[in-house]
Parts: C-alpha cells; structure tokens; sequence
C-alpha cells in the first residue's frame, strides 16, 4: 500500500510541478471570475494601486546615504543628492531590518524578512511583499506581477521574488525579453502551439485530480493531509491556466517604439525603467520587481574592478569614492523614474500617487556582511512625505521593515493582518 501511494504521490507532484514554465511561478491568481480584461489603450485601471521594488544585491555606503537630521529638515547626503528634484515625493527610512544574519546569503530576505531555509514550516514559505501581493490581487492583470533582474552575479541570479511555495520567481534578463512580453503578440503558430498546451494540460490535471480523489478515499489522517498540500498545488496550477486561457486573445497594448536591444545591465537601467513605468501605465500588470544585482559591471561606468570585491571597501578612500559612483548611479535613475511616474497622468492623479515605489537593499553593509540598519526609500502612493524617519536600531522600541510592508499591502486593498516577521504596521 504504502508503494502504491508514493507512487501516486510521485506522479501528482512531478506533473503538477512540470505545468510551473520558467518565468511563470508569478503567474498566479486570487480569484479568476469576474473581472473583465482590461482595455488595450492606455488609463486603463485608472486609480488602481500599484506596487514597485528596486532591490540592490551590494548595499549602499550608509555613512553617504542616511541624513542626521529627522523630518522634513534632512540635509542632502551624497547618495541622496540625486533625488533633490523628488525630494517632496520621498520618504528616507532608518533603522528598518529583519533582525537577521547571513551578509550576502541573507540578501534574499529584502522583501520577506524570512530565510528561505528557516521558512518550511510556515504556511506563506518565505513569500515576498510582491508576490504576496500577487496572490491577492494579481488576477486584474495580464501580468500579476513581473519581476526584472539577471541570472548572473555571486549567487547565480535574481533573489528578489519568492512564492509562497519557497520557489524562486526566475526574472526576466533584459529589455528586449520585457519588451516582447508587454508588447509583442504570438503569431499564429505560436498562439496555436500555446492553445494546444493549455487544453493537454487541463486534460492532465483533470486526471491528477480525478486520480488524487480516489486516493484520498483510502489513505490514513497523516497521508491525507499530505495529499490536501497535493490539492492545494493542482488548484494554483489550474489558476495559473485559467489565466493564461483569459488572456490569450485579449490584445496587447500598441508597441510604443521599436524593440529595444540588450546592452548590459548599467545602460539598460533607464530602458527597464522605462517599459515597467509603461507596463503600469498600459495596466500590463500593478507589481513589479527590479533587482540590480551580479550583471551591474562598474567596467560601463568606467571602473575596472568587481562590485563585489569593491563592496569589501576596507574604508579605502578611493573603493568607497567608486562604489559612491556606482550607487549615486543607481539612485539617480530611480528618481528618474519617479519622475516619469509623476509626469503620466492616472485619472485625475499622476501615476506616481497610484504607486508605492520602494528602493533599498537586503544587505546594510557588504564590507562587515551585516543585514540590519538597510537603507530604504519609499515614494509616491501617499508615502511621499519629503522627510526622514528614524527608528531605533534595538531594544523594545525596534521596529520590524515587514511592518512596512503590511502597512502597503493594506493599502492595496488587501486584508491581512500579518506579513512575514510584522508585528503590526508601521505608523
């Protein structure tokens, strides 16, 4: 008997498994029924609220980064001197963290506040605030979310987005994979091919479940339960069909320009701004992740050595002034994308006032692999306060950054009263 149930099991789990395509594990659903597909000009979903992270792998020199002064009054430091034009639209945060350690094997933490490894017994694995998210509410869109990064670096690709399975969302590499995904449509073959696929694997799942059923009617309490995990999988799997079946022949938004080619990650920063400020504004998706991470060569800024081996600066006058290079760099572009965000109108607001836009790192400092004390910027969707908020860094008074982000998942509509490691919102 027991051999007759792994081998089930075996069966439910590797088909189940095998319909998660690379770049689809985001590709997820609250509830399908019920919400129209959106229209393929632009200002669709006028007034919905949206989310965006930008994640850095290596950190930022805190020392050139946090001001001294709390409140509106914080004097412009060297890192934060770049977003002087949105200064009104930020809001700089200190002594957030998720009380963790691990340097760089803890950088994957930025927006769980979870180690991957130490999450298993938990119902939501090491899910991230994006991801989360998604789950909610991700069904609105084409896209539930879309998470941007590259597969190389020190730890071999984007550690940004994690489902709450604990599978690692694989990102898309480049402009021209964004592009294609936001603007180009199948052709003919191809949407056949897909259509195909969709309707073999509903056949495959209704026999998993069909299967499953059956099974269920003879296995003892323990193996049960085990089965119950099997059921929750094959329902994701169906959701994420049932998605991709809706959308198949809705079309996509008019290519605003010619297909971008991919350069490297430090000039094709401002592209992929560009397009996830368009994949917004064309309602594609509401969440997005950037990570910028092992593929950001200091070379194309005209630094000739590894970030990596720069991040482990020893105080070394001349490493920290090329990491400062490198991150004023990276800062820099993000205001401009707030910028971009402000000058596209939502309805009666600009898109900058829909969307929550949060800039930081999971690691504080990468030269003594600390993950506490992480630089974080929050701006638009009513976070925009122009100030500087500080919070103590321990003791009773310590605030957790997954406080944070209950707080803009709540305002997002969705209803929940904990994420990750919160212990409240922030307030």
């Amino acid at each position: 008997m027991n051999k007759t149930i792994d081998r089930r099991r075996f069966f439910i789990r590797s088909v189940a498994g095998s319909l998660a395509l690379p770049g689809l594990p985001s590709l997820m659903a609250g509830s399908i029924s019920g919400t129209p597909a959106v229209a393929e000009s632009r200002g669709a979903g006028v007034g919905a609220r949206r989310f965006v992270a930008i994640g850095n792998l290596l950190g930022f020199q805190q020392k050139h980064f946090f001001p001294k002064t709390k409140g509106k009054g914080f004097e412009e430091t060297p890192l934060l001197e770049p977003l002087a034009a949105n200064r009104e639209q930020i809001t700089v945060y200190r002594g957030l963290d998720h009380g963790l350690r691990g340097g760089h094997f803890a950088v994957h933490t930025f927006l769980s506040g979870l180690l991957h490894h130490e999450s298993k017994n938990r119902s939501d694995g090491n899910v991230t605030i994006d991801q989360f998210l998604a789950d909610e509410v991700g069904d609105q869109t084409r896209f539930p979310s879309l998470t941007v990064g590259s597969e190389g670096g020190i730890h071999g690709g984007c550690q940004l987005s994690w489902t709450k399975s604990g599978v690692r969302v694989p990102p898309i590499t480049g402009p021209a994979e964004l592009f294609q995904k936001l603007f180009v449509t199948d052709s003919e073959s191809r949407h056949e091919q897909k259509v195909k696929a969709n309707a073999l694997q509903t056949s495959i799942l209704d026999s998993i479940r069909e299967e499953a059923g059956s099974l269920s009617k003879r296995v003892n309490y323990e193996d049960k339960a085990k089965l119950d995990e099997y059921f929750s999988s094959i329902r994701d799997v169906e959701k994420r069909l049932e998605l991709r079946k809706r959308w198949a022949d809705q079309p996509k938004p008019q290519r605003p320009f010619d297909q971008p080619a991919n350069l490297n990650t430090v000039e094709d920063l401002p592209m992929l701004y560009e397009l996830i400020a368009l994949a917004l504004q064309t309602d594609s998706t509401r969440i997005a992740t950037l990570e910028i991470g092992g593929s950001f060569l200091p070379q194309h800024l005209g630094i000739e050595k590894s970030y990596h081996g720069l991040s482990h600066h020893g105080n070394d006058e001349e490493t920290v002034a090329h990491l400062v290079t490198l991150e004023k760099y990276q800062l820099e572009h993000y205001g401009k994308f707030l910028t971009r965000l402000a000058g596209m109108q939502d309805g009666e607001q600009t898109l900058l006032d829909s969307t929550t836009v949060l800039f930081g790192s999971g690691i504080g400092s990468a030269n003594s692999h600390t993950n506490t004390d992480l630089p974080i910027v929050l701006a638009g969707g009513g976070y925009g306060k122009g100030e500087f908020k500080q919070t103590p860094s321990s003791g009773p008074g310590k605030v957790p950054l997954c406080n944070l982000f209950l707080d803009i998942a709540q305002r997002m509509g969705v209803q929940k009263e904990s994420f990750g490691t919160s212990t409240g919102t922030y307030s």
